[in-house]
């Protein structure tokens, strides 16, 4: 039996009509079952041998560091998509090292590594394997919360023995003779400064206190004598607090951030990590470097300060990468932010639970992620990316995670923001140099270092006020100058539903605003280790998926026609 029709061919220019002959239909049916049939097989194949299932990556664990945690639980945000679960505890430095030596996690983030003595006790190294890897690098920051009548100062520069005498209570006002020094263009208050310390054990603490050791160390020991601690004091995690000092401490960075920009703690200033200004859009200090310039902690300026940091390369020493600042706290480049500094993952080197390789797998990825293209959200975040040495020196760090899938990745295809395909440090070579009138000196720049408006009064008009939309991200706002000022600036860049506030100059002409505002962060092309698993097998399964689809669609009607063909013979 052949079925067929009559159909007059709408392109025949004679009209002839043409016969089609075309298969029974219970046959053709038939053959359109099994081609899908067999299609369908192909493509769940290929399903399976997909790049990033939500199955193929186990959930890990992490604690530690409050002052890297912003950059950190973004990046696992971001790769969240891809099927991986990264659980972070930002209990502190202290916490997360002691909870993976005691083997309670997969990971560990420190600004601190194992070994260093606090208070004259050495913080013992676990039993398991480890090795410290980069993670992002930044600036430790000066934030506070000063008002001059009913005007927020956001321009505040301040010296490091200023800022030594008020974390070591030897200056307990605002208008103290050394920061009215620091200060000439502002008329400050005689209110009481309200010193803002950690109450847990703290990276951020020890970036601080090993500073305040290695330039101020007579001041600090005095200091530490005064609370009850031995001498000489030099880097400790907990900070000490001397009764009646008129210090408050708090828990995480989150806390003393938090209580800062409290309406109730004016006169308030506490040490924290850049990014928490930010989001709690609260001014932070210029701080004066050792080229006698006041400078804040941007991501160009913690560049520049890191080119003079020295890193441990011996790569057969448990302490590989880990980091001496002294030459960054005396650079001498103008440029430079002196509290510049970089925060480690402890990754794990071995089996020990509760490590598998499943779990390193995932780690693995994870940390390949943001060494490179995690990197570009860096400066948004209040961070600055890792220059190119670390960056290296981490992506060999990686290969030492057991269950790792090892990427043989191309620097130059990193795609971190800090450095060009040739190596060159972009940050720091196109990091502009101060102005004249951050020189210390007589002048003081009227430019606000605050996220979110406000403004400053000084002697003569001289304030400013200006907006710089953050909360984990940057646009600059106008800027507003004070009295018969004018405006400028250009409005600031998309960041993290950041929009830049309003800033105006005491009784001045000048308002600016920032269009900061935008969506949030999204997340940027993650390249994993699982997209070139199984590569000449996917490939083969896709182009027999292909065949089989094209098949279901145009085999029918060409065997029609070929049948067709042949019986007309």
């Amino acid at each position: 039996m052949r079925a067929h029709s009559d159909v007059t061919g709408p392109g025949d220019p004679a009209g002839r009509d043409r016969r089609l002959l075309v298969l029974p239909a219970t046959g053709l049916r038939r053959f359109r079952r099994l081609l899908a049939a067999t299609a369908a097989l192909a493509l769940t194949a290929l399903a399976s041998a997909g790049p990033a299932q939500a199955a193929s990556y186990t959930p890990i664990s992490g604690a530690g560091s409050t002052w890297s945690s912003n950059a950190l639980q973004q990046w696992a945000s971001n790769v969240s998509q891809f099927g991986m679960t990264i659980q972070f505890q930002a209990n502190g430095s202290t916490q997360g090292r002691q909870l993976f030596y005691n083997n309670t996690v997969d990971f560990a983030v420190s600004e601190i590594p194992y070994g260093v003595k606090d208070q004259g006790v050495a913080d013992p190294k676990p039993a398991r394997g480890f090795a410290y890897m980069p993670i992002v690098a930044g600036g430790t920051s000066f934030m506070y919360n000063l008002k001059i009548g009913n005007h927020r100062v956001t321009n505040l520069r301040l010296s490091g023995d200023a800022v030594v005498k008020i974390f070591t209570g030897q200056i307990t006002r605002w208008n103290d003779p050394a920061i009215k020094a620091d200060n000439p263009a502002l008329n400050l208050p005689a209110r009481k400064i309200i010193p803002v310390v950690r109450s847990d054990g703290s990276g951020t603490t020890a970036q601080l206190t090993t500073w305040m050791s290695k330039r101020y160390s007579g001041q600090w020991d005095a200091y530490c004598r005064k609370a009850g601690r031995s001498t000489p004091c030099g880097v400790t995690s907990f900070y000490p607090v001397v009764n009646g000092s008129g210090f408050t401490a708090q828990n995480g960075s989150v806390g003393v951030a938090g209580y800062t920009a409290s309406d109730t703690s004016e006169g308030a200033i506490t040490y924290v990590e850049y990014s928490y200004a930010q989001n709690a859009r609260f001014p932070v200090a210029k701080l004066l470097n050792a080229s006698g310039y006041y400078t804040l902690p941007t991501a160009q300026a913690v560049a520049v300060g890191l080119l003079q940091a020295q890193i441990n390369e011996n790569a057969a020493s448990q302490d590989y990468l880990t980091q001496i600042l002294d030459g960054v706290y005396a650079n001498p480049d103008p440029r430079a932010y002196p509290l510049s500094s970089y925060s480690y993952m402890i990754i794990p080197t071995d089996l020990t639970p509760p490590m598998t390789a499943a779990k390193g797998y995932t780690l693995g990825d994870f940390a390949y992620y943001f060494l490179c293209e995690g990197q570009q959200q860096a400066p948004d975040l209040g961070y600055s990316p890792l220059p190119i040495n670390l960056v290296q020196a981490g992506l060999k760090q990686v290969k030492k995670i057991p269950g790792v899938n090892v990427q043989n990745k191309d620097i130059k295809n990193c795609h971190n923001p800090t450095f060009s395909s040739d190596g060159t440090n972009m940050l720091a070579k196109t990091a502009p140099q101060p102005p004249a009138c951050d020189k210390q000196g007589s002048t003081q720049c009227a430019d606000s270092t605050g996220f979110g408006g406000g403004s400053s009064s000084g002697s003569g008009g001289g304030s400013t006020g200006s907006g710089t939309g953050s909360a984990a991200g940057a646009g600059t706002g106008k800027n507003g100058t004070g009295k018969n000022g004018t405006t400028g600036g250009p409005a600031g860049s998309a960041a993290q539903n950041s929009p830049g506030g309003n800033g105006s100059g005491s009784d001045g002409s000048g308002t600016g605003s920032g269009d900061g505002s935008g969506g949030n962060p999204e997340a940027l092309p993650v390249s994993l280790a699982s997209d070139y698993a199984g590569g000449s097998s996917r490939t083969a399964l896709m182009v027999l998926a292909g065949v089989f689809l094209v098949a279901v669609t145009v085999g029918p009607p060409l065997i029609a026609r070929s049948l067709g063909r042949s019986r007309n013979r």
